[in-house]
């Protein structure tokens, strides 16, 4: 929270924002995001796998997802400027952190040394990631393209300069492919892990609950943008519309429905 602190008051005041000019994140800003991450990162792995046990549920995803999507801003960070950001991003890091504290999730016996289950929890977190990466640059873009199409003005002028370091909008819409093919990429190899699991577990291919539904509406709708991006060139809004719903269906098929068993219906 202090460094959320710290990067409200150097890059969203207007008059600090201003001032900060070309620089880009310090090294001491670097460095003190390490720090954070490092801790995120150990009390994770203490809460994911306490005295050998593997315990899961919606808060390690979230935590994990979001502590995933910083490490890659973080990385990020050294190739484009992307001032403006750390506001946003810093909260709901803090807040992941403490997730699991509050919820432990459940204890899964029958995952401990599994490596095809390791891979594919792994795997779907990843994609959880990217495309959270993905859902910040769509934000940012659609700061860009709202102030694009701004008169100017008292309104106008301050996100202008919050966001005034920011790449050109065709440039954050090539990144924001790039992710999307990733994360794409990275769930589909966890659909097909996952299928290969339920066949040798369960005798079948797919079980039709919550979880497959909704891993599957993410997949095709990020695999439907893709197409359309490519054959018909969809940019813009369209591309915007289609990430968000990608992943909130992402979003819906471990995190919504763990959230829903183990906080509103109390099932272990």
């Amino acid at each position: 929270m202090a460094l959320a602190w710290h990067f409200w008051r150097t890059r969203w005041r207007p008059a600090a924002a201003s001032a900060q000019g070309a620089g880009g994140l310090a090294a001491w800003e670097r460095a003190a995001i390490l720090v954070p991450l490092a801790l995120h990162a150990w009390l994770l792995h203490r809460s994911i796998l306490p005295e050998g046990q593997f315990r899961f549920g919606f808060a390690q995803a979230l935590s994990a997802t979001v502590w995933l999507g910083v490490a890659l801003y973080w990385i990020e960070s050294f190739f484009l400027r992307l001032d403006g950001v750390e506001p946003l991003v810093m909260p709901v890091a803090a807040a992941a952190l403490l997730l699991p504290a509050v919820f432990p999730g459940r204890v899964s016996p029958q995952s401990l040394g599994n490596a095809e289950f390791t891979l594919h929890v792994l795997l779907f977190i990843l994609a959880y990631g990217v495309l959270t990466i993905a859902i910040l640059h769509v934000a940012m873009m659609s700061f860009l393209e709202r102030d694009l199409h701004q008169t100017g003005g008292a309104q106008g002028d301050a996100p202008l300069r919050r966001f005034a370091a920011l790449p050109p909008l065709l440039t954050m819409e090539r990144l924001l492919f790039r992710l999307i093919t990733v994360s794409f990429t990275l769930l589909t190899l966890g659909l097909v892990l996952g299928i290969a699991l339920s066949e040798s577990t369960y005798g079948r291919a797919l079980r039709f609950d919550h979880k497959t539904l909704f891993s599957v509406l993410a997949w095709l709708t990020l695999g439907v943008l893709l197409a359309g991006r490519y054959v018909y060139g969809w940019r813009g809004r369209t591309a915007l519309r289609w990430t968000t719903a990608g992943f909130i269906f992402l979003l819906l098929a471990y995190v919504g429905r763990s959230f829903v068993l183990e906080v509103i219906l109390k099932r272990a």
